[in-house]
């Protein structure tokens, strides 16, 4: 017989003797397909968490070979992703992740898989594995099954398993450490105390102060263990004793190895092992308190502040983010009151076991990771910071996530407490299938409640991300009508607007250049003409423009979008015709042509407004920008406006003015280079059409004739030159 056929048979045996782990496994695999549906459905342009987009950029890297991004002649300042590091390395300039690489090795995975959000569904498996394993050994294994369904039905699990975030990801390894430790306890096999120390070693690789609040309750299990076996004296307490000074030392050994890896990366990436890539960041981000600054946040994080903060976001988790909201939680209060009541008697003479953990001790750690996550992360004013930019609200209080898992395991064991009260009632005072038909009943009567108060605690936040997402669709829907991503574009350059200052992929995080900068599209922040000048004879690539129409509100409110191919005009000169539609009610117009250098005012026909549209011709040469065929007014002197040396932006500015003072302005913003005797010019020029004022920002941007306008707004543009390069 084979080794398979055995295997097989083996794992037949097994099921048929504990069908509970079949169901456990079914469930496993339900969770991780759930958060994968979740995945793709909800968040198919990710959340509006822009950190996903760092963690993915370093995926790619690591899929790479890489642990830094170097633009080479590209300036940094156009392609610098959101949260990344600007150092030099070897002469030249190299970028870095905020954040540690273990994360983002994990998402690799489901990119080597074929699709990202398979390392998504994963992690989650994992998780629900995790609890179910400790969930069974804390009470049995039927409290573990209903444990991995408590854990669905939490709302912070879903929306954040879903998001590439750190959070899940850091969990699956803590609780891979708790497994580890726990199996090791039990069967005294040092492999199984080895797993837990690699695992909570790569966790504080990941997240280090995450994991040291985890990993708190077991080491304070160890060190009772070990102070009590110290204290037994008798030859089997000493034989005893250094088995479980073995096992603490399996577990020790490759966790330091975990610590010292991560302070070797910080060496390899911050030039100093004790500098975390998120302190070279922002050096006043951390715990603690005390003064703290992200990005021009300020904050004085107190004391107060922080037990402010703390009891704010425990009442919050407690309320809206555990399975089914207050039910869930006070499912959980029952199942800690059920578990003391049940080890009543044993609570008064306990005695740590040295020969195997108890499940009355598996119990007591894993309610107080409960403790040391939220007492803990009351020392880091992330937690505030998440409060006051509205990402907690949508995805739940993700620092505190690791606090799902004595969360759901004893809601599952109240919930189990509930029906075996019940059950054992009945059945003591009437018969066993009484008892099964009170039970029955009791799951039908509760099961609305139970449906009910899930839905009130997914409904919100669901519908907010929804609400966010479906902006994100019409924000990418020019990207996602020309194709597959690999298929967009072809040696493409993508000017992205610079919404939240020079960063890349913030809030585009869905825009993501390949970390060798040689895909099919290099994407680059729109800044000033040198710079966009600079970008583009760097890359040599055919360039395009992503605009869009609205105020950008976080995704809460979609905009207009559009993307235009640019041409780079270069001749002598370039000669442009401009026609714009009259706004109904205009009575008369100006019009102007503005440099750093200057500006002219140009006078035009009252016939002009007789007409639906009005035309300016204007042109630049190396001597500056006129209008061809309007009479001068007033400015520079022989009616052309000078160009500054090397890039800058010539605007021509025509403003229709009503009855009352209503105005309607057009500004169309062309960048140029001048050269001794000719000029560059990237056409066409940036449109915006503002009201009420002559200068306006994205609410004005014109995105072609479908979007909303004064009635009578109308843009044509056509450019002319001997040469295009």
């Amino acid at each position: 017989m084979s080794r398979s056929a055995l295997s097989f048979g083996s794992v037949r045996r097994t099921l048929r003797r504990h069908p509970e782990r079949a169901v456990a496994a079914v469930l496993v695999a339900a969770v991780g397909l759930l958060v994968y549906v979740l995945a793709v459905d909800l968040f198919p342009y990710h959340s509006v968490n822009d950190d996903e987009g760092v963690y993915l950029y370093q995926a790619a890297m690591l899929l790479e070979g890489k642990l830094f991004l170097r633009p080479g002649s590209i300036p940094t300042d156009a392609v610098r992703p959101w949260f990344f590091v600007v150092t030099e390395r070897a002469g030249e300039t190299a970028m870095y992740g905020k954040y540690a690489p273990v994360a983002p090795a994990m998402f690799a995975v489901g990119r080597l898989l074929g699709d990202w959000n398979l390392a998504l569904s994963l992690v989650a498996a994992g998780n629900a594995a995790g609890v179910y394993y400790l969930a069974a050994a804390a009470f049995d294994r039927r409290v573990g099954l209903v444990a991995v369904v408590a854990l669905a039905a939490s709302p912070m699990f879903l929306f954040t398993s879903a998001t590439f975030l750190s959070y899940a990801p850091a969990t699956s390894l803590n609780l891979a450490f708790a497994v580890g430790y726990v199996h090791a306890a039990r069967t005294g096999r040092l492999r199984w105390a080895v797993f837990a120390g690699t695992a909570i070693g790569l966790a504080f690789f990941a997240r280090p102060f995450t994991a040291v609040l985890f990993a708190i309750p077991f080491i304070a299990h160890t060190l009772v263990v070990l102070v009590s076996g110290w204290r037994g004296g008798d030859d089997r307490f000493d034989t005893d004793f250094r088995r479980v000074l073995r096992r603490s030392l399996a577990v020790a050994i490759p966790g330091t190895l975990g610590v010292l890896l991560a302070l070797a990366y910080n060496a390899v990436v911050t030039g100093d092992p004790l500098v975390f890539p998120y302190a070279a960041f922002a050096p006043n981000d951390g715990i603690g308190f005390g003064p703290h600054e992200i990005l021009g946040y300020e904050r004085d994080y107190t004391v107060e502040l922080a037990a402010e903060t703390t009891l704010f976001v425990l009442r919050y988790f407690l309320t809206e983010w555990t399975p089914a909201g207050l039910l869930g939680t006070g499912l959980a209060a029952l199942g800690g009151v059920g578990a003391v009541w049940r080890r009543r008697g044993r609570l008064r003479d306990y005695d740590p076991s040295l020969s195997g953990m108890r499940d009355g001790e598996v119990a007591a750690v894993v309610a107080g990771v409960f403790v040391s996550v939220f007492l803990g992360e009351a020392y880091f004013w992330g937690t505030l910071n998440g409060l006051r930019n509205d990402l907690i609200n949508l995805l739940g209080p993700f620092y505190h996530f690791d606090a799902l898992l004595p969360v759901s395991v004893f809601a599952a064991a109240g919930a189990v407490f509930v029906v075996r009260t019940v059950w054992s009632q009945v059945a003591e005072r009437t018969t066993r299938r009484h008892a099964r038909v009170a039970v029955a009943a009791l799951l039908l009567v509760s099961a609305p409640v139970v449906v009910a108060a899930e839905r009130d605690a997914l409904s919100e936040p669901l519908s907010e991300n929804r609400q966010r997402t479906e902006s994100l669709t019409a924000t990418y829907e020019p990207f996602v009508e020309r194709g597959p991503p690999g298929e967009r574009f072809d040696d493409a350059l993508v000017f992205t607007p610079d919404t939240y200052g020079d960063w890349q992929a913030h809030p585009f995080q869905y825009l993501r250049y390949d970390p060798g900068f040689d895909g099919s599209v290099v994407y680059a922040t729109d800044g000033s003409p040198e710079r966009d000048v600079a970008v583009l004879s760097a890359t040599n690539r055919t360039p395009y423009r992503f605009t869009y129409r609205g105020g950008w509100t976080g995704a809460v409110r979609p905009v207009n979008p559009e993307i235009q191919r640019l041409r780079v005009l270069e001749g002598d000169a370039v000669r442009a015709t401009t026609t714009l539609g009259v706004p109904v009610g205009s009575t008369s117009v100006s019009v102007r042509i503005e440099t750093t250098e200057g500006y002219a005012r140009y006078r035009v026909p009252a016939s002009a407004m007789e007409g639906e549209t009005v035309s300016v011709e204007w042109a630049t040469t190396a001597e500056g920008a006129r209008v061809r065929n309007l009479a001068f007014a007033a400015g520079s002197d022989g009616k052309t406006v000078p160009l500054p040396a090397g890039a800058s932006e010539v605007d021509l500015v025509v403003t229709f003015v009503g009855e009352g003072g209503a105005s309607v302005t057009y500004r169309q913003e062309a960048t140029v280079r001048r050269g001794e005797s000719s000029v560059r010019v990237v056409w066409p020029p940036e449109t915006r059409v503002c009201r009420l004022t002559t200068e306006c920002g994205p609410e004005g941007t014109w995105v072609g004739p479908d979007g909303d306008y004064v009635a009578g707004v109308s843009v044509e543009t056509a450019a002319t030159t001997n040469r295009t390069a």
